[in-house]
């Protein structure tokens, strides 16, 4: 948990920043990123010295090398360590002349980080904000993987608070609600074909930390946790540099994320690599054919975004393998030829197996589109027997521009602390939702259509044209109004009460 003097030092150098001339968000994280990246550097060839003193042999690796770079600066003294100790003015210099230039030539740590600093560039305005920035994140226990965690966490929140780069980031319990869903397994390779800031990699990464703990004591199953496993691409640079330490603030060496517009031609789909996709894809509308891959159109002829990477998540995928993805609701009910086939090839072709409706506010302030996540399985054979539906109405959250929390933090998220009582649960239902969908092949299935979840047979669901919107299915209890005047009402009730008040003298005539 990050504690309230280290939100309020971040609050601070943030504010910095705007007064300092850096008003975009992501440059300031970005800016940030960079310099966590020098000290990682700095901390690396630290162990590496440390590894040869101990062994008496020659360091293996050297990041920062001896002697000067063209410039003359000492590379010993581009080290966090050093800098931190310097003047204001002095610290500037070399950052900016020295640092950066070293930064986007970096070779000796041979890693996506390494690659994703190389268009580095450096912003920050004065002496003074460097400084107090450095100050900052040297405060930081870098050991303590869940701090810098919690600390990048809190800093891509204030991306999500800034309005227009809000579409970057998925609200972090929607994707631990999914990541939970579709439960990742030590031997998964995982994939977001719309990496962003790498928010569904970096739950997956925490879920496997939290419930499968004997990966860090398997040697094979530890390698490819920090080698093979997690997978992103995206086509915004910015976006790979700050996905990218996301990844390492949270403890993964060296995931593979990189540049690529996954629906143009230019990028060969890599077909049945992933056994496991996670995204929130942005859906911009249409593209246009020509640049669009082949192979996708092959699937389904359409120019829209939306049913085109569902179509590249079907090429991804390897047999057997899950994806959980959110997609605005026209999806689920458009009746164009496109929209039916996309639908046609999960429910007959693959496997269906849930559709969440989620509530329309959940992407608030920056789109008030609604969506839907839909979880489905690549068999190429079919097996769809029937699909289970959640109405979900409540994240814990307001649904409103505000979004503020509606509940104690404790009854937030998908675990709280305490079960949650029938008020609370119509304010937050993420635990249920993962409760019935862990259920559905046993007492959902007797559930009728009034309830909150339900399960569809594929035959109805193919009799409806393939259509998978919630509202297709769910039936809703009558409420019968009574359209009786309210003159009429009052006097009713006055015949009543004399009623009431004879029996009354009644009784009492008969008591005396």
């Amino acid at each position: 948990m990050l504690t309230g003097e280290l939100r309020s030092q971040v609050d601070r150098v943030w504010d910095s920043f705007w007064s300092g001339g850096i008003a975009n968000p992501l440059e300031v994280l970005e800016q940030i990123t960079y310099l966590l990246f020098l000290r990682r550097l700095d901390e690396l060839h630290t162990l590496e010295e440390n590894k040869s003193v101990r062994l008496g042999k020659p360091m293996e690796r050297t990041i920062f090398p001896t002697g000067t770079d063209p410039k003359g600066c000492r590379y010993e003294d581009m080290r966090w360590s050093r800098l931190k100790n310097m003047a204001p003015q002095e610290m500037f210099n070399v950052v900016s002349e020295h640092v950066f230039p070293f930064l986007r030539d970096v070779g000796g740590d041979n890693s996506t980080y390494a690659k994703q600093m190389q268009g580095a560039r450096f912003t920050i305005p004065t002496p003074a904000l460097l400084a107090k920035v450095v100050d900052l994140l040297d405060q930081i226990p870098m050991e303590d993987r869940d701090t810098k965690g919690d600390l990048y966490e809190y800093m891509l929140g204030k991306i999500a608070s800034a309005g227009q780069n809000g579409q970057f980031r998925t609200p972090r319990h929607i994707i631990k609600m999914m990541v939970e869903m579709v439960e990742p397994t030590a031997t998964d390779i995982i994939c977001d074909p719309a990496g962003g800031t790498c928010g569904f990699l970096v739950a997956a990464g925490e879920y496997l930390r939290e419930n499968r703990s004997e990966i860090f004591a398997d040697v094979k199953a530890r390698q490819h946790f920090h080698n093979g496993m997690f997978n992103a691409y995206d086509f915004d640079t910015t976006m790979l540099r700050i996905g990218s330490m996301n990844m390492m603030l949270h403890g993964v060496e060296n995931p593979n994320i990189t540049y690529r517009d996954s629906l143009s031609q230019d990028f060969a789909v890599e077909d049945e690599k992933y056994s496991l996709i996670l995204a929130n894809p942005p859906f911009a509308g249409s593209l246009d054919y020509e640049g669009t891959a082949k192979d996708l159109l092959s699937v389904v002829k359409t120019k829209s975004t939306e049913l085109l990477f569902l179509a590249l998540f079907l090429k991804l995928l390897k047999p057997g393998g899950r994806a959980a993805v959110i997609v605005p609701d026209s999806v689920l009910f458009k009746t164009n030829k496109a929209n039916k086939e996309i639908r046609r090839i999960l429910v007959e072709e693959q496997k269906l197996d849930g559709v969440v409706s989620l509530p329309s506010g959940v992407f608030k302030p920056y789109a008030g589109v609604s969506t839907a996540i839909l979880f489905f399985t690549k068999t190429n054979s079919g097996g769809t027997d029937s699909v289970w539906f959640y109405d979900m109405n409540a994240d814990g959250w307001s649904l409103d521009d505000k979004r503020q929390p509606l509940l104690n933090i404790e009854k937030l998220g998908t675990k709280p602390t305490a079960p949650l009582s029938s008020e609370e649960h119509i304010k937050n239902n993420l635990p249920d939702v993962i409760k019935r969908w862990n259920e559905r092949a046993g007492e959902e299935k007797n559930r009728t259509r009034f309830e909150q979840s339900f399960l569809v047979s594929k035959e109805e669901i193919v009799s409806e044209e393939y259509d998978l919107s919630l509202g297709k299915y769910k039936k809703v209890i009558e409420t019968k109004i009574d359209h009786t005047p309210p003159i009429q009402i009052i006097a009713e009730l006055k015949v009543i009460d004399e009623r009431i008040r004879a029996e009354l003298a009644d009784f009492e005539g008969i008591l005396k």
